[in-house]
C-alpha cells in the first residue's frame, strides 16, 4: 500500500488557537477601555488652574430663574450668547413665567427674537415648551434629564446646561467649545458629543465637575479658540497635548475678571 505524502508545511492549515470560550456568531467583543494619555495628577492640576482663573465661573446667558435660562438655552442654538441676551432682555421683561410666555403666544414671541437665527422654529418651541410646563409639570421646570428632553426642543446638551446651571447636578454640557476641546487637548476624544460627554464625566475629578463644563466653554472661547488657539494665553500650556500647541510656557495663574456681555463677544471675536 502507498504511504500518504506528507502535507507541505507550506500549504498546510495553521492550527487553531486556544483563546478561552468561543464567541457566538453577531456577538462583538468589548472594545478596550479608553485610557487617557494624561495622568490623573495632570488633569487634577489642570482643574486647579482653571479653579483659580475664575473660582466661581457662570454662563453668559442672562436668566432670572430656571424658566428664563431654559428658553434662553433652547434660542442659543447656533446664536451667540450676546445676540440671544439683547434679544430676551425685552422679551423676560414681559414673560419671565411659563404661563406668561403661553400667554404671550408664538406670533408675538416670534416679534422679540426674530434678530436671532432659526428664529421662527424657536417661537414656536418656546410657545409649546411654556404650555407643556403648565400642562405637565406645574409650570415649574423639572429637574431630571428624561422630563427636559420630553420637551419642545430641549436636547440633551440643553438639559445638561439647566441641570447643571439651575439645579447643581454634576453634568457635562457638551456643545462646539467642548467638543473640539476633547478632541484637540486628547483629553475626552470621541465621535459624538455624547462620546465626549461620557469621557468628560469619567476623567475629570469629581470635586471639579460642579464648574468643569462652564471652564471649558469659556476656555474654548476666549483661549483655546476654533481657528486659531491662542496658547500663550493658556495657562495649561505646559500640561496641554495638543498636536498643534504653539509653546510649552504656561500664562500666569490670576483670577480672569468677568466681561459684561459686549466685551465678552468682542474678546470671543479676536
Amino acid at each position: 500500500m502507498t504511504k500518504p505524502k506528507p502535507e507541505i508545511a507550506g500549504n498546510a492549515p495553521a492550527p487553531k488557537k486556544l483563546t478561552g470560550k468561543p464567541v457566538a456568531k453577531g456577538v462583538k467583543r468589548a472594545k478596550p477601555r479608553w485610557k487617557s494619555p494624561y495622568a490623573e495628577a495632570e488633569i487634577e492640576e489642570i482643574f486647579r488652574r482653571f479653579a483659580v482663573q475664575r473660582p466661581e465661573p457662570k454662563g453668559e446667558l442672562e436668566h432670572v430663574n430656571a424658566f428664563t435660562l431654559l428658553v434662553a438655552v433652547v434660542l442659543s442654538a447656533q446664536a451667540t450668547d450676546a445676540g440671544v441676551n439683547k434679544a430676551t432682555r425685552a422679551l423676560f421683561a414681559v414673560a419671565d413665567t411659563p404661563a406668561k410666555m403661553a400667554a404671550l403666544g408664538e406670533a408675538r414671541i416670534a416679534e422679540y427674537i426674530r434678530t436671532i437665527g432659526l428664529w421662527r422654529a424657536k417661537a414656536k418651541n418656546v410657545a409649546l415648551l411654556s404650555e407643556a410646563l403648565l400642562r405637565d409639570h406645574n409650570g415649574e421646570v423639572p429637574d431630571t434629564r428624561e422630563a427636559l428632553v420630553a420637551l419642545p426642543g430641549v436636547g440633551r446638551k440643553t438639559a445638561n446646561v439647566v441641570l447643571n446651571s439651575a439645579f447643581g447636578q454634576l453634568t457635562m454640557a457638551v456643545d462646539t467649545h467642548l467638543f473640539r476641546l476633547g478632541n484637540r487637548l486628547k483629553f475626552a476624544p470621541g465621535k459624538t458629543p455624547e462620546e465626549v460627554e461620557d469621557k468628560l464625566v469619567r476623567v475629570i475629578p469629581e470635586h471639579y465637575l460642579r464648574h468643569a463644563h462652564h471652564w471649558l466653554i469659556l476656555h474654548g472661547r476666549y483661549v483655546c479658540k476654533a481657528r486659531k488657539p491662542e496658547c500663550p494665553a493658556c495657562v495649561i500650556a505646559d500640561l496641554c497635548k495638543a498636536d498643534e500647541k504653539t509653546t510649552d510656557i504656561p500664562a500666569p495663574l490670576v483670577p480672569i475678571e468677568v466681561l459684561d456681555p459686549v466685551q465678552a463677544e468682542i474678546a470671543a471675536d479676536r
